[in-house]
């Protein structure tokens, strides 16, 4: 059995991450190869080198501060970190602990191919080249889906730099139809727009994964990964209006704040499980949103980012409406249509990677997957 090296984030507590990261390896190994992950967790002294050598911003370290701010003063953000460990160790197959480039290359040896996908790992914003698998000496490269988030590149040094790490993949999609306009000129042709990992298993799998609260009373569910207070006032309305109660899965400072119940400390799994079993979603999430429309749940998304902000990663849960047919309030989504969306979704997902990777593995005069016409 052939064996394929995955690597996406796994080390940022996010539950979309994480399960896309389990969706993607179920996936390949329901196609017939032995999957992993390679557990890339980069050292401080990688995590600078990087930011010096992409030229990103200062600003992702303050980022990662605030991050570790919410963790140090919350045992429920300590546990849900602690949780993620865990769901790996029982439900994944992970590689030993990749700390830099030279464990990386050392690493990707032990595979037949290499695959890269899917999330914001291919942003610009925080350009990384080991997600574009750079440390690859001779294994063919295969990207499902990475998301670029943006819908405009922040500088040209960046496009350069992205069209040198891409050149070499056997075949190449995106997440999203503004991501694939920025590779075109790259590539030379359009990738294909492709589902994130999640649509890539059927309902029931999640709900099987999922470990339910049981909650007697229905409730207003809140998970947002932004700090727009003005999110709150939102919050507050929908609550009148629909005469239900707030729970909030806090992931920022100022969600612990909010004087409603919490729902802290989740697994993967329980985090799932709140989302199924709620009467109604409010969320900036994509995979928020994501799983909202997989589960059937009503929702609302609130727009994370101002349109004219050149960083703005709204273009992510646009396209998915956008392939949903739906608009951004979900008091009356049309689940049939919806369903049937995402199963035409997963199928085209679950064909390209099967055909990428069998290309990918014929041997090094495989080339590109291009986009249907």
């Amino acid at each position: 059995m052939k064996r394929v090296g995955i690597i996406t984030f796994l080390h940022n507590d996010n539950y979309g991450s994480t399960l896309q990261a389990w969706a993607l390896q179920k996936a390949v190994s329901e196609l017939g190869y032995q999957a992993e992950h390679i557990d890339y967790k980069p050292s401080q002294a990688e995590k600078i080198r990087n930011l010096l050598l992409s030229g990103n911003s200062p600003k992702l370290i303050l980022d990662g501060l605030q991050k570790k701010v919410v963790k140090a003063s919350n045992q429920g953000a300590r546990s849900k970190s602690a949780s993620f460990a865990d769901f790996y160790r029982e439900n994944m197959h992970l590689s030993p602990v990749c700390a830099d480039h030279a464990a990386l290359k050392k690493q990707a040896a032990h595979y037949s191919a290499l695959l890269c996908g899917s999330d914001q790992i291919w942003s610009p914003v925080w350009l990384n080249p080991a997600y574009f698998l750079d440390f690859a000496s001779r294994q063919p490269k295969v990207a499902y889906a990475p998301s670029l988030g943006v819908s405009q590149m922040p500088n040209q040094r960046k496009a350069r730099r992205m069209a040198g790490l891409i050149k070499d993949f056997s075949a190449v999609s995106v997440r999203e139809a503004e991501g694939a306009a920025l590779l075109e000129p790259m590539l030379g042709h359009a990738p294909q727009v492709l589902p994130d990992p999640v649509c890539l298993q059927p309902r029931d799998a999640w709900q099987e994964l999922a470990q339910r609260p049981g909650r007697k009373h229905p409730y207003l569910l809140c998970y947002f990964i932004g700090d727009d207070p003005s999110y709150w006032r939102r919050v507050e309305e929908f609550s009148r209006k629909t005469g239900l109660r707030v729970k909030v899965i806090p992931v920022t400072e100022n969600a612990y704040r909010q004087p409603y119940d919490l729902a802290d400390g989740l697994s993967p799994q329980q985090w799932l499980g709140w989302l199924d079993e709620a009467a109604y979603i409010c969320t900036d999430s994509f995979h928020g949103a994501t799983f909202a429309s997989i589960l059937q749940r009503p929702f609302s998304v609130f727009r994370r980012y101002r349109d004219d902000d050149p960083e703005s990663k709204n273009s992510r849960i646009d396209n998915l409406m956008r392939q949903l047919g739906l608009d951004t309030e979900g008091e009356d989504i049309p689940w049939e249509q919806v369903s049937a969306r995402l199963s035409d979704l997963r199928q085209q997902g679950l064909a390209w990677l099967e055909t990428a990777l069998q290309q990918a593995l014929d041997g090094p005069t495989a080339t590109f997957v291009k986009a249907k016409k």
